[in-house]
């Protein structure tokens, strides 16, 4: 019965969704923000930064999800916000009365479509990078990289249901955004390589490791990835506990 009930309730899920131009823009932004800085990067500095005894050619491949994952942030922002700046959020629970097969419909929804995104946008970085780089390219048979390739999709993934269960808690789209995106920027662009201590467990940097090729750190690539979901796993739980208790 549960399961006849949640497939009714996902597909309404799915057509809010859809029918919202911020929520679909900032989902097709996941993989075109990411192709397009992708070219971009590779097409003007990729070969001279490939010959760099410093380079990770694996890990810098993925560079434009500095900017994907903030797309990504985005979608699992707006697809629950809408509902609470609209004021559909009543009519939805008067449909769906059950708060938990509401919210659970919801959240599978934005984290399916996150993910068959985040994985196209993870192998299609990867594989146009390399298209530029000529004698320095690598391919998905290097070491690491088909890894690296499906890890970073789930991350992407990860990162939208983080964004989505803190908007479930604050009921704010911009709250969160004003959160969430200048904390990611902070983390990789400040905290930069630091690759133990407390920075090694922040969602993103842990996330991230599994997008390297030989990671240095306290985290492996799968550990650092468990630490992103342990995170995602808190933000839907408290956002599954204020969709119950609150006031519509």
């Amino acid at each position: 019965m549960a399961h006849t009930a949640a497939l009714p309730v996902a597909h309404a899920e799915w057509l809010k969704i859809k029918s919202l131009r911020s929520s679909i823009g900032s989902l097709l932004a996941v993989f075109l923000v990411s192709v397009a800085i992708t070219t971009l990067v590779f097409a003007t500095v990729g070969k001279a930064e490939a010959d760099n005894a410093d380079a990770e050619p694996l890990f810098g491949a993925f560079y434009a999800f500095n900017f994907g994952q903030i797309a990504a942030i985005s979608f699992g922002t707006t697809a629950v916000s809408s509902e609470y700046t609209s004021g559909a959020l009543r009519i939805s629970l008067a449909a769906v009365p059950r708060r938990g097969l509401f919210y659970g419909a919801k959240m599978a929804v934005v984290g399916g479509l996150a993910l068959l995104v985040g994985l196209v946008t993870s192998f299609g970085t990867f594989l146009v990078g390399q298209a530029f780089l000529g004698e320095y390219a690598i391919g998905l048979g290097h070491s690491g990289a088909v890894r690296a390739c499906v890890g970073g999709g789930i991350y992407l993934a990860l990162m939208t249901l983080l964004a989505a269960g803190l908007t479930a808690v604050l009921r704010s789209g911009v709250a969160v955004l004003s959160v969430l995106i200048p904390f990611t920027l902070i983390v990789s662009f400040v905290v930069g390589d630091v690759a133990s201590g407390v920075a090694a467990f922040l969602p993103d940097k842990a996330g991230q490791q599994v997008l390297h090729e030989d990671p240095t750190g306290t985290l492996g690539p799968w550990t650092g990835l468990a630490v992103t979901a342990a995170w995602t796993a808190a933000a839907l739980i408290a956002g599954w506990w204020a969709v119950r208790r609150r006031d519509a």
